[in-house]
Protein backbone atom coordinates (compact mmCIF):
# COMPACT_ATOMS: atom_id res chain seq x y z
CA UNK A 1 0.00 0.00 0.00
CA UNK A 2 1.37 3.39 -0.98
CA UNK A 3 2.16 5.70 1.93
CA UNK A 4 0.02 8.84 2.15
CA UNK A 5 1.02 12.05 3.90
CA UNK A 6 -1.02 14.44 6.00
CA UNK A 7 -0.20 17.62 7.87
CA UNK A 8 -2.36 17.63 11.00
CA UNK A 9 -2.93 20.40 13.50
CA UNK A 10 -3.81 19.43 17.04
CA UNK A 11 -4.37 21.01 20.44
CA UNK A 12 -2.71 20.22 23.79
CA UNK A 13 -5.94 18.46 24.82
CA UNK A 14 -4.69 15.11 26.09
CA UNK A 15 -7.86 13.07 25.57
CA UNK A 16 -8.00 13.75 21.82
CA UNK A 17 -6.98 10.73 19.76
CA UNK A 18 -4.06 12.73 18.37
CA UNK A 19 -1.79 11.59 21.20
CA UNK A 20 -2.88 7.97 20.85
CA UNK A 21 -2.15 8.08 17.12
CA UNK A 22 1.27 9.58 17.82
CA UNK A 23 2.06 6.83 20.31
CA UNK A 24 0.81 3.79 18.39
CA UNK A 25 1.20 2.21 14.96
CA UNK A 26 -2.46 2.77 14.02
CA UNK A 27 -1.60 5.26 11.27
CA UNK A 28 1.58 3.51 10.19
CA UNK A 29 -0.36 0.26 9.71
CA UNK A 30 -2.62 2.12 7.28
CA UNK A 31 0.34 3.70 5.50
CA UNK A 32 -0.38 7.24 6.61
CA UNK A 33 2.57 9.49 7.44
CA UNK A 34 1.79 12.55 9.55
CA UNK A 35 3.46 15.83 10.33
CA UNK A 36 1.94 17.00 13.63
CA UNK A 37 1.73 20.69 14.57
CA UNK A 38 0.62 21.88 18.02
CA UNK A 39 -1.61 24.97 18.43
CA UNK A 40 -2.61 26.71 21.67
CA UNK A 41 -6.31 27.03 20.79
CA UNK A 42 -8.99 26.26 18.24
CA UNK A 43 -9.02 29.78 16.75
CA UNK A 44 -5.24 29.57 16.19
CA UNK A 45 -5.62 26.22 14.46
CA UNK A 46 -8.41 27.47 12.21
CA UNK A 47 -6.26 30.46 11.22
CA UNK A 48 -3.46 28.07 10.23
CA UNK A 49 -5.87 26.05 8.10
CA UNK A 50 -7.04 29.24 6.41
CA UNK A 51 -3.44 29.98 5.49
CA UNK A 52 -2.92 26.48 4.09
CA UNK A 53 -0.38 25.33 6.67
CA UNK A 54 -2.20 22.10 7.63
CA UNK A 55 -4.52 19.65 5.90
CA UNK A 56 -6.79 18.64 8.78
CA UNK A 57 -7.23 19.61 12.40
CA UNK A 58 -8.59 18.57 15.77
CA UNK A 59 -10.79 21.44 16.90
CA UNK A 60 -14.01 22.44 18.62
CA UNK A 61 -16.66 23.51 16.13
CA UNK A 62 -17.36 27.13 17.22
CA UNK A 63 -13.98 28.31 15.82
CA UNK A 64 -14.77 26.42 12.62
CA UNK A 65 -18.16 28.13 12.31
CA UNK A 66 -16.50 31.51 12.83
CA UNK A 67 -14.00 30.60 10.12
CA UNK A 68 -16.81 29.65 7.74
CA UNK A 69 -18.48 32.99 8.36
CA UNK A 70 -15.21 34.66 7.37
CA UNK A 71 -15.08 32.70 4.12
CA UNK A 72 -12.67 29.93 5.13
CA UNK A 73 -13.69 26.74 3.32
CA UNK A 74 -13.64 24.20 6.15
CA UNK A 75 -15.89 21.24 6.92
CA UNK A 76 -16.21 18.78 9.78
CA UNK A 77 -15.70 15.22 8.50
CA UNK A 78 -15.86 13.29 11.79
CA UNK A 79 -16.59 13.59 15.48
CA UNK A 80 -14.38 12.51 18.34
CA UNK A 81 -15.84 13.50 21.71
CA UNK A 82 -18.79 15.30 23.24
CA UNK A 83 -19.28 17.26 26.48
CA UNK A 84 -15.68 18.24 27.09
CA UNK A 85 -16.20 21.54 28.93
CA UNK A 86 -16.52 21.82 32.72
CA UNK A 87 -16.15 24.52 35.35
CA UNK A 88 -13.58 24.38 38.14
CA UNK A 89 -13.01 26.59 41.16
CA UNK A 90 -11.21 26.80 44.49
CA UNK A 91 -12.61 26.65 48.01
CA UNK A 92 -15.49 29.03 48.61
CA UNK A 93 -17.37 28.32 45.39
CA UNK A 94 -20.31 25.95 45.73
CA UNK A 95 -21.01 23.26 43.10
CA UNK A 96 -24.10 23.40 40.94
CA UNK A 97 -25.81 20.49 42.67
CA UNK A 98 -26.15 22.68 45.78
CA UNK A 99 -28.31 25.16 43.88
CA UNK A 100 -31.83 24.98 42.49
CA UNK A 101 -30.59 25.59 38.95
CA UNK A 102 -28.06 27.17 36.61
CA UNK A 103 -29.17 30.78 37.15
CA UNK A 104 -28.71 30.58 40.92
CA UNK A 105 -25.38 28.77 40.49
CA UNK A 106 -24.02 31.44 38.13
CA UNK A 107 -25.24 34.25 40.36
CA UNK A 108 -22.66 33.31 43.00
CA UNK A 109 -19.99 34.75 40.66
CA UNK A 110 -21.64 38.19 40.70
CA UNK A 111 -19.07 40.97 40.36
CA UNK A 112 -16.35 38.51 39.43
CA UNK A 113 -15.06 36.84 36.26
CA UNK A 114 -15.04 33.32 34.82
CA UNK A 115 -11.82 32.48 33.00
CA UNK A 116 -11.87 30.86 29.57
CA UNK A 117 -9.51 30.01 26.71
CA UNK A 118 -9.49 32.52 23.79
CA UNK A 119 -12.57 34.24 22.36
CA UNK A 120 -14.39 31.93 20.00
CA UNK A 121 -13.20 28.73 21.65
CA UNK A 122 -15.92 26.24 22.56
CA UNK A 123 -15.40 26.91 26.28
CA UNK A 124 -15.73 30.66 25.77
CA UNK A 125 -18.94 30.30 23.78
CA UNK A 126 -20.55 27.91 26.26
CA UNK A 127 -19.91 30.19 29.24
CA UNK A 128 -21.05 33.36 27.45
CA UNK A 129 -24.18 31.68 26.14
CA UNK A 130 -25.07 30.40 29.62
CA UNK A 131 -24.63 33.88 31.10
CA UNK A 132 -26.82 35.31 28.34
CA UNK A 133 -29.46 32.56 28.51
CA UNK A 134 -29.88 32.92 32.27
CA UNK A 135 -29.61 36.74 32.16
CA UNK A 136 -26.65 36.89 34.53
CA UNK A 137 -25.23 40.29 33.60
CA UNK A 138 -23.05 40.85 36.65
CA UNK A 139 -20.51 38.15 35.73
CA UNK A 140 -17.76 38.83 33.19
CA UNK A 141 -15.63 36.49 31.08
CA UNK A 142 -11.85 36.82 31.00
CA UNK A 143 -10.05 35.13 28.12
CA UNK A 144 -6.55 33.67 28.22
CA UNK A 145 -4.30 32.77 25.29
CA UNK A 146 -3.39 29.41 26.85
CA UNK A 147 -5.63 27.31 29.12
CA UNK A 148 -2.53 26.60 31.23
CA UNK A 149 -2.81 30.15 32.60
CA UNK A 150 -6.23 29.48 34.16
CA UNK A 151 -5.20 27.70 37.40
CA UNK A 152 -2.79 30.50 38.30
CA UNK A 153 -5.58 33.01 37.67
CA UNK A 154 -7.75 31.09 40.13
CA UNK A 155 -5.03 31.20 42.77
CA UNK A 156 -4.48 34.95 42.36
CA UNK A 157 -8.26 35.48 42.41
CA UNK A 158 -8.26 37.15 39.00
CA UNK A 159 -11.11 34.78 38.22
CA UNK A 160 -13.63 32.98 40.43
CA UNK A 161 -13.96 29.91 38.20
CA UNK A 162 -12.41 28.53 35.04
CA UNK A 163 -13.91 26.73 32.05
CA UNK A 164 -11.84 24.11 30.31
CA UNK A 165 -11.16 20.49 29.56
CA UNK A 166 -11.15 17.47 31.90
CA UNK A 167 -7.34 17.47 31.78
CA UNK A 168 -7.33 21.05 33.06
CA UNK A 169 -9.61 19.96 35.91
CA UNK A 170 -7.34 17.07 36.87
CA UNK A 171 -4.22 19.26 36.83
CA UNK A 172 -5.93 22.02 38.82
CA UNK A 173 -7.12 19.50 41.41
CA UNK A 174 -3.70 17.89 41.76
CA UNK A 175 -1.57 20.99 41.96
CA UNK A 176 -3.90 23.75 43.13
CA UNK A 177 -6.65 22.03 45.12
CA UNK A 178 -9.36 23.04 42.65
CA UNK A 179 -12.48 20.95 42.13
CA UNK A 180 -15.24 20.63 39.56
CA UNK A 181 -18.24 22.84 40.32
CA UNK A 182 -20.19 22.09 37.13
CA UNK A 183 -19.66 18.81 35.22
CA UNK A 184 -19.81 18.69 31.40
CA UNK A 185 -23.35 17.34 31.08
CA UNK A 186 -24.77 20.23 33.15
CA UNK A 187 -23.36 22.92 30.86
CA UNK A 188 -24.37 21.97 27.31
CA UNK A 189 -25.59 18.39 26.69
CA UNK A 190 -24.09 16.65 23.63
CA UNK A 191 -21.94 19.66 22.78
CA UNK A 192 -19.35 18.84 20.08
CA UNK A 193 -16.20 18.93 22.20
CA UNK A 194 -14.09 18.42 19.09
CA UNK A 195 -14.30 17.17 15.56
CA UNK A 196 -11.95 16.38 12.70
CA UNK A 197 -11.97 19.27 10.23
CA UNK A 198 -10.64 19.42 6.68
CA UNK A 199 -10.56 21.95 3.87
CA UNK A 200 -13.59 21.36 1.68
CA UNK A 201 -11.66 21.89 -1.54
CA UNK A 202 -9.26 19.10 -0.52
CA UNK A 203 -11.86 16.41 0.11
CA UNK A 204 -11.69 14.95 -3.39
CA UNK A 205 -7.91 14.93 -3.70
CA UNK A 206 -7.37 13.60 -0.16
CA UNK A 207 -10.32 11.20 -0.12
CA UNK A 208 -8.34 7.97 0.25
CA UNK A 209 -5.91 9.50 2.76
CA UNK A 210 -8.72 10.96 4.85
CA UNK A 211 -10.49 7.62 4.79
CA UNK A 212 -7.39 5.88 6.13
CA UNK A 213 -6.95 8.53 8.80
CA UNK A 214 -10.57 8.24 9.95
CA UNK A 215 -10.25 4.46 10.20
CA UNK A 216 -7.32 4.97 12.56
CA UNK A 217 -9.16 7.74 14.43
CA UNK A 218 -12.19 5.50 15.01
CA UNK A 219 -9.96 2.64 16.17
CA UNK A 220 -8.34 5.03 18.65
CA UNK A 221 -11.78 6.09 19.95
CA UNK A 222 -12.65 2.43 20.37
CA UNK A 223 -9.41 1.87 22.27
CA UNK A 224 -10.37 4.61 24.73
CA UNK A 225 -13.78 3.05 25.31
CA UNK A 226 -12.54 -0.51 25.78
CA UNK A 227 -8.84 -0.37 26.71
CA UNK A 228 -8.63 2.70 28.88
CA UNK A 229 -5.66 1.68 31.10
CA UNK A 230 -3.57 0.92 28.02
CA UNK A 231 -4.56 4.24 26.41
CA UNK A 232 -3.68 6.11 29.61
CA UNK A 233 -0.21 4.56 29.61
CA UNK A 234 0.32 5.33 25.91
CA UNK A 235 -0.63 9.00 26.25
CA UNK A 236 1.48 9.37 29.40
CA UNK A 237 4.49 7.88 27.60
CA UNK A 238 3.90 9.88 24.41
CA UNK A 239 3.52 13.27 26.06
CA UNK A 240 5.95 12.83 28.93
CA UNK A 241 4.07 15.46 30.93
CA UNK A 242 1.47 13.38 32.81
CA UNK A 243 1.27 9.93 34.36
CA UNK A 244 -1.19 7.14 33.57
CA UNK A 245 -3.32 7.86 36.63
CA UNK A 246 -3.72 11.46 35.46
CA UNK A 247 -4.94 10.31 32.05
CA UNK A 248 -7.31 7.73 33.52
CA UNK A 249 -8.91 10.43 35.64
CA UNK A 250 -9.15 12.80 32.67
CA UNK A 251 -10.79 10.17 30.45
CA UNK A 252 -13.32 9.28 33.13
CA UNK A 253 -14.19 12.92 33.85
CA UNK A 254 -15.79 13.16 30.39
CA UNK A 255 -16.31 9.63 29.07
CA UNK A 256 -18.08 10.12 25.71
CA UNK A 257 -15.85 9.15 22.76
CA UNK A 258 -16.73 8.22 19.18
CA UNK A 259 -15.80 9.24 15.63
CA UNK A 260 -19.34 9.31 14.25
CA UNK A 261 -21.47 12.35 13.40
CA UNK A 262 -24.96 11.46 14.66
CA UNK A 263 -27.99 13.72 14.44
CA UNK A 264 -27.59 14.79 18.08
CA UNK A 265 -24.01 15.95 17.48
CA UNK A 266 -25.10 17.95 14.45
CA UNK A 267 -28.17 19.42 16.21
CA UNK A 268 -26.08 20.55 19.17
CA UNK A 269 -23.63 22.19 16.77
CA UNK A 270 -26.43 24.09 15.09
CA UNK A 271 -27.39 25.53 18.49
CA UNK A 272 -23.87 26.96 18.58
CA UNK A 273 -24.57 28.74 15.30
CA UNK A 274 -27.49 30.55 16.93
CA UNK A 275 -25.37 31.36 19.99
CA UNK A 276 -22.46 32.64 17.92
CA UNK A 277 -24.79 34.90 15.95
CA UNK A 278 -26.35 36.28 19.13
CA UNK A 279 -22.90 36.90 20.64
CA UNK A 280 -21.82 38.79 17.53
CA UNK A 281 -19.10 36.29 16.65
CA UNK A 282 -20.59 35.60 13.21
CA UNK A 283 -22.58 37.79 10.83
CA UNK A 284 -24.91 35.14 9.40
CA UNK A 285 -26.49 31.78 10.13
CA UNK A 286 -24.01 29.26 8.72
CA UNK A 287 -25.96 26.27 7.46
CA UNK A 288 -25.51 22.59 8.29
CA UNK A 289 -24.33 21.67 4.77
CA UNK A 290 -21.46 24.12 5.11
CA UNK A 291 -20.37 22.81 8.50
CA UNK A 292 -20.55 19.05 7.88
CA UNK A 293 -19.59 16.52 5.26
CA UNK A 294 -20.50 13.08 6.56
CA UNK A 295 -19.72 11.17 3.36
CA UNK A 296 -16.48 9.54 4.53
CA UNK A 297 -17.27 8.87 8.19
CA UNK A 298 -20.62 7.32 7.28
CA UNK A 299 -18.70 4.68 5.34
CA UNK A 300 -15.98 4.25 7.96
CA UNK A 301 -18.34 4.18 10.97
CA UNK A 302 -21.34 2.07 9.98
CA UNK A 303 -22.49 1.17 13.51
CA UNK A 304 -24.76 3.28 15.75
CA UNK A 305 -22.89 6.08 17.58
CA UNK A 306 -20.96 5.11 20.71
CA UNK A 307 -20.94 8.41 22.59
CA UNK A 308 -23.35 7.13 25.25
CA UNK A 309 -21.69 3.73 25.62
CA UNK A 310 -19.30 4.91 28.31
CA UNK A 311 -15.86 3.45 28.94
CA UNK A 312 -14.91 -0.24 28.97
CA UNK A 313 -18.10 -0.97 27.07
CA UNK A 314 -20.43 -0.05 29.94
CA UNK A 315 -23.44 2.09 29.08
CA UNK A 316 -23.56 5.44 30.86
CA UNK A 317 -27.17 4.68 31.73
CA UNK A 318 -26.51 1.24 33.20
Amino acid sequence: MEAKRLSIGHLPTLYHTSFLLMGTALLKNLCVEVKWTLFPSGPDLVAAMAEGHIDIGYVGLPPVIIGLDMGVGLTCIAGGHIEGTLLIALEGIRPIDQYSGMAEFLAQFSGRAIGCPPRGSIHDVIVKELLKEYRVESVSVKNYAWADFLPDALVTADIAAAAGTPALAVAARRYYGAYTVAPPVRLWPYNPSYGIVAKRDDLASLDDTLRRFLVAHERACEMIRHRLPECARIVARTTGVVDADFMTEAYRASPKYCASLPLEYIASTMKFVKALKALGYISRRVNERDIFDTSIISEVHTEPPHYECGLNGASLES
